[in-house]
């Protein structure tokens, strides 16, 4: 039977994606929407400051994060799993794929301070089913929890699906994982984005200083693949809270790998050497055993999903908290540029009236004493 508020949270879930999408396609390319803020670091002269650079790629970075996250303590606890044991999970699976998101880089595009969530999630995905095991058989076991694996699994691949796609918005706002210039394409191609591309602008943005195509026509590949994410994410969360866990994993993990594999072929940036990149071997290998899980699993003695249970155990101070301080953290760890810099002058404003600067107003000084 089809519970309303299931309907209701996966619409409602949409119509908030497809508004922040509108916006964000139109306005993130831009010059200024790279850099969120500057903060002095070290003085180079009176009033001189060099600054670091606080970017939105770490502001969206962290939102697609916090927004998988309460994805995930939703779907489980739909299931009665406590908002706590979910936080320690994805926890420890981020603290597993942040090192991984630069490893993977470095190993495959040779490239020291470049991320990559296709290796991250690799890395989280072998990793997740032992994180599982670990906690039953540790705290699980400690505090009477047990996190059925499976529905364990589908609802980190349908997450995983919702922060994949929330956070192509900072490859946007940073110019990265850009798509090859409409002119390299085929007339197909030319012609379905005649109309729709992005064009980036500034120096700084990525696809400018790595391949010089600042002010140039490009496939808009990380919107269609934001689309296509959070698409998977919210067919996935359906059949989670209908109890189709094994569906569920095969549209979070099937769907974003099988288009990463796709995406790459009208993406622009070095993605490893070789016609066939690591990233999407790697996205192949995935999904085949994503398949093989699906086929041993047994889903008979599986509990129901109930959305409203879900709902509740999330808005509590303890997710509201854990929320924040994932978002915290990953702003921390990705919100820091480390190819830009910035030079600032700060001084006092020159139209102050001059009992601002020099003497307090009279009514001021009377009231003393």
């Amino acid at each position: 039977m089809v519970s309303m508020a299931e309907i209701l949270f996966v619409v409602a879930s949409g119509a908030a994606l497809a508004v922040l999408f509108a916006w964000a396609f139109r306005v993130l390319p831009g010059e200024q929407w790279q850099v969120l803020a500057s903060l002095p670091r070290q003085q180079e002269g009176r009033g001189v400051w060099r600054g670091v650079n606080l970017t939105y790629y770490g502001f969206f970075s962290a939102t697609a994060c916090a927004g998988a996250m309460a994805l995930m303590m939703v779907l489980l606890g739909a299931l009665g799993v406590p908002t706590w044991a979910t936080a320690v999970l994805v926890a420890a699976t981020i603290a597993v794929c942040l090192p991984a998101a630069n490893l993977v880089a470095r190993v495959v595009e040779k490239n020291n301070g470049a991320l990559t969530v296709a290796g991250a999630f690799a890395v989280g995905f072998a990793a997740v089913p032992a994180l599982i095991a670990t906690f039953n058989a540790t705290l699980g076991t400690a505090f009477g929890i047990r996190v059925p694996w499976l529905p364990a699994l589908a609802a980190s691949a349908v997450s995983y699906a919702l922060g994949e796609g929330i956070g192509r918005l900072a490859c946007i706002s940073f110019g990265c994982c850009y798509g090859k210039p409409l002119a390299q394409c085929s007339p197909l191609i030319r012609r379905i984005f005649a109309r729709w591309h992005f064009v980036f602008h500034g120096p700084i943005k990525k696809a400018a200083y790595e391949s010089g195509l600042e002010g140039v026509p490009l496939v808009p590949i990380q919107a269609l693949t934001a689309m296509c994410c959070t698409a998977f994410a919210l067919a996935g969360s359906w059949l989670f809270l209908r109890g189709n866990f094994s569906a569920a994993l095969l549209v979070g993990i099937g769907g974003t790998q099988v288009w990463r594999y796709l995406s790459e072929w009208l993406r622009a940036d070095y993605r490893g050497p070789g016609q066939v990149s690591a990233y999407q071997w790697m996205a192949i290998v995935i999904v085949l055993a994503a398949v093989a899980i699906s086929f041993l699993s047994d889903e008979a003695a599986m509990p129901e999903p109930n959305i409203l249970v879900g709902l509740r155990l999330v808005y509590n101070p303890v997710a509201l908290l854990a929320l924040q301080a994932l978002w915290a953290a990953v702003f921390c760890w990705m919100g820091r540029s480390w190819v830009t810099e910035s030079t600032m002058l700060l001084r006092l404003k020159t139209d102050i009236p001059t009992t601002s600067r020099n003497a307090r107003p009279a009514a001021e000084a009377q009231s003393d004493g």
